[in-house]
């Protein structure tokens, strides 16, 4: 396993500043290996593509796939894994917040005999309780609803084999959660630990509603559970109103002087069940659309332009 092609996929949108510092980082790393680097530039709107080519032409290893417009992490990633040659691939975003320098040791997990090999955070700088505290969040939830385990803490920042890359690109879902495709695979697995490092510069680009909408995705994809649930509720529903029902006729016939008709009982009642049916029809309308999208069958992203490809 000493003569090996490594791919190394970077997606980047607007990381013009984050791009020199990753290579100045990264290019000492893996020049031992045969390598390429593949950035896939999301529909970039700053300067991120002219710099990666003006880079690709001093190091033909270093490669360019732009977007006409922004497809989507996911989406590039896809990309990434559709053009690279590797027979092990890293995927790892640009800002820095996960070092380079472990990918000799995700090599080393490859070489022993694993096909995915994750890169798990065991402690995370400069992130605030409620980045935790959601992500732990989209975990557990994810975890408890998905009919697929996915590992906790583990992004997609990974290695995985040629094989895995294969199984992937055979695959045509949309959108495609790859961190839920990569796990529900089976393949041999392993992991390697590092501390999450803060942000180089500038901002996240998966604000709350877009990591929400994420979330949504990966739960969709994976799992049925939410229909389930969904009946659950109405069946329980039913049973109270019917039980509610019952109270009331009995109450009528034996307590006759009590009974007192109430718009407050009424309200809450319209209320929870009018919320229950609106969130049932919700997840409803959500695996209608992710069927919608599939019948549609548009290309998952459209490609501008190659160097060095």
């Amino acid at each position: 396993m000493d003569n090996f092609l490594l791919s190394v996929i970077i997606p980047v949108y607007n990381e013009q500043d984050n791009v020199k510092p990753l290579l100045d980082r990264l290019l000492p790393v893996i020049k031992k290996y045969q390598y390429e680097i593949i950035f896939v530039d999301d529909g970039s709107t700053d300067k991120t593509a002219a710099f990666i080519k003006k880079t690709g032409q001093k190091n033909l290893q270093i490669k360019l796939l732009s977007f006409y417009r922004n497809f989507g992490h996911q989406m590039a990633l896809s990309a990434g894994y559709e053009t690279a040659r590797g027979d092990a691939v890293v995927t790892i975003d640009a800002d820095l917040q996960d070092p380079p320098e472990i990918i000799v040791k995700m090599v080393e997990k490859w070489q022993m005999g694993a096909k995915i090999v994750y890169a798990k955070r065991n402690e995370r700088q400069g992130e605030d309780f409620f980045k935790i505290g959601t992500a732990t969040l989209f975990y557990k939830l994810i975890n408890f609803l998905s009919d697929t385990p996915i590992p906790n803490e583990v992004g997609d920042f990974r290695l995985v084999d040629k094989k895995v890359v294969e199984y992937l690109n055979n695959l045509k879902e949309k959108p495609s959660f790859l961190r839920g495709l990569v796990a529900w695979s089976g393949f041999p697995t392993d992991y390697v630990y590092f501390r999450r490092d803060r942000r180089l510069t500038g901002k996240t680009h998966y604000g709350f509603f877009k990591m929400l909408n994420f979330a949504l995705d990966g739960i969709m994809s994976f799992s049925t559970k939410p229909l389930r649930l969904a009946s659950y509720f109405g069946f329980i529903c039913a049973s109270l109103g019917f039980l509610g029902i019952i109270y009331e006729v009995l109450k009528k016939i034996f307590y006759p002087e009590s009974f007192v008709t109430g718009w407050i009982g009424i309200f809450v009642a319209v209320m929870f069940l009018g919320g229950i049916q609106l969130i049932t029809i919700g997840i409803i309308g959500e695996y209608i659309g992710k069927i919608y999208k599939e019948v549609q069958n548009r290309p998952r992203y459209l490609i501008r332009e190659k160097i060095n490809l």
